[in-house]
């Protein structure tokens, strides 16, 4: 999993803080754009995969946050506030554009930190012939597989992320998995990366 910067803080400092950037603070602006960056970056690349518009879409992430802060009521942390904003941007995205393909020069981060070459390029070839099944996927679907088997974080967890119900992001996962292993049953590779992915979460 890609290291994600959590915060420390507690509902009363996201809540100051979110008023403060609302009140058009610079200093506390650039404080929630260092904060969370990193999640942001992380959340959309285990989505999307390497792709040019990467940073684009941290971008929009962003705006859509800064536009939505007033509505921020402090129920859930801001980090979790801000990972369902950018759920939204990548579903829009998807929905609206076909995703560029997995660059496979830069996908060593998606692979295991083995230092032997051919692992590094193995692992990277697995993960390009991954994206290119998750990108024929409904963007639900694939949002969802992402953050459980790609990304490792629980049903009920990317249920919240995605406003959904436990049980059709189950659903989700569970359509997207099939058609994965559908792909993986004749591709010994991407059934391997898959089985190491299953390990890791």
């Amino acid at each position: 999993m890609l290291p994600v910067a959590h915060s420390s803080v507690g509902p009363g400092d996201d809540l100051a803080l979110a008023e403060r950037c609302i009140a058009k603070d610079r200093s506390a602006q650039l404080e929630l754009f260092q904060e969370h960056r990193a999640r942001v970056h992380a959340i959309l690349y285990r989505i999307l995969g390497s792709n040019r518009d990467i940073e684009d879409l941290v971008q929009e992430c962003f705006l859509e946050v800064f536009r939505s802060l007033p509505n921020f009521r402090g129920e859930a942390k801001l980090g979790t506030w801000i990972s369902c904003i950018c759920s939204r941007v990548a579903f829009a995205y998807i929905s609206r554009r076909k995703p560029a393909h997995l660059d496979i020069d830069a996908a060593s981060s998606l692979a295991s930190d083995e230092q032997g070459s051919d692992e590094v390029a193995s692992a990277r070839e697995a993960a390009r012939r991954l994206y290119l099944v998750l990108d024929k996927l409904d963007g639900h679907q694939r949002i969802a597989f992402a953050l459980h088997v790609i990304d490792g974080r629980s049903m009920k967890e990317v249920a919240t992320l995605t406003r959904a119900s436990v049980v059709a992001t189950k659903s989700r996962v569970w359509r997207a998995r099939r058609e994965v292993e559908r792909h993986a049953r004749r591709d010994p590779l991407l059934a391997g990366y898959l089985q190491a992915q299953e390990t890791q979460v």
